[in-house]
């Protein structure tokens, strides 16, 4: 009786505290640098919600170890909905990789907000390659094992592990060779150092329609807005695979539900708006804005998801 007297009496500041939210600006974290698609998307959609909240939202970059220096300032906020966290596909895979071995857990220190978009991933080759779409590079990884290289922007990115995916469902071998970052792996791609560069359309579709790297396909069951003129993996004589990265918001664990029912409102309104619409659409991203519980339950299947292909391929953290 007397624990549950001490919770409630821990408790009461924070619901004293949802009730006048938010009452000074709100700090949400990035831990990524500036300009990518992580950054962008929490820039145009917080923006839109500091304005309807009546408070600015600063948006502070934190990169650093796969995103888990960002993660770790969020996890030891205090729960008041004052430090927030956007976070992408690499987050999911973090769980299986540092299982055990981070400041915190990627699952309980933190409560899903709103899935604000997705990404599907393309599939790109240098123009050297020899296969001009996805049948052809299955044909030709086969026929010659372990001499397709392909690159990422990092073990445990999403870009790596969908080109794993794709390996594992096709039974081909290709060879990882990580970047830190896509920019040097797609300069890679070009001077034909690797052969196969799996990243999102708003980074590399520019150089498919410049002409200096080609597209095979999407990764997405139905062609995207943002490139219409690239297949999707099955339109391409692939499997019929999905993958994307995606943007995700969280608020430290323990913050109050009426502050997350607020912030995810708040989110799928903004994300709702034509204007954000047309710019998610442009540049390959499919708007999204659920509430909480789709939000988790999108996180837990895609923690299962990656899991599986990470411990299939034997990946290990760097």
């Amino acid at each position: 009786m007397k624990n549950i007297l001490v919770a409630l009496l821990l408790a009461l500041p924070l619901a004293a505290e949802a009730q006048t939210y938010p009452n000074k600006p709100i700090r949400w974290i990035v831990p990524y640098t500036g300009g990518g698609i992580t950054d962008v998307v929490t820039r145009v959609v917080t923006q839109k919600i500091g304005t309807s909240l009546g408070q600015p939202i600063v948006v502070d970059n934190r990169p650093g170890a796969n995103s888990i220096v960002g993660a770790d300032i969020v996890a030891k906020a205090a729960p008041d909905g004052y430090t927030m966290l956007t976070v992408i596909a690499a987050h999911a895979a973090n769980a299986t990789l540092y299982a055990g071995k981070l400041p915190f857990d990627p699952v309980k220190s933190f409560i899903p907000i709103s899935l604000a978009g997705i990404a599907p991933l393309i599939l790109t080759a240098n123009n050297n390659f020899p296969a001009k779409d996805v049948k052809a590079l299955i044909a030709y990884a086969k026929a010659n094992p372990g001499k397709v290289n392909f690159g990422s922007s990092g073990i445990g990115a999403a870009a790596h592990l969908t080109t794993e995916l794709l390996k594992q469902t096709a039974g081909i071998d290709m060879v990882h060779v990580p970047y830190k970052g896509t920019a040097p792996a797609l300069t890679a791609l070009m001077a034909n150092d690797i052969q196969i560069l799996v990243d999102v359309p708003s980074t590399l579709m520019p150089h498919v329609r410049g002409g200096k790297i080609k597209a095979l396909a999407m990764f997405s069951a139905n062609r995207i807005q943002g490139a219409p003129e690239v297949p999707t993996m099955a339109e391409a004589g692939g499997p019929a695979l999905e993958s994307s990265t995606w943007v995700l918001f969280l608020a430290p664990a323990g913050t109050p539900r009426e502050i997350v029912s607020r912030l995810s409102s708040e989110t799928a309104k903004a994300i709702n708006q034509s204007d954000i619409k047309d710019r998610f659409n442009q540049i390959g991203i499919e708007p999204v804005g659920n509430g909480p519980e789709q939000a988790a339950s999108f996180l837990a299947d895609e923690i299962s998801k990656w899991s599986k292909v990470i411990i299939t391929a034997g990946v290990k953290a760097e």
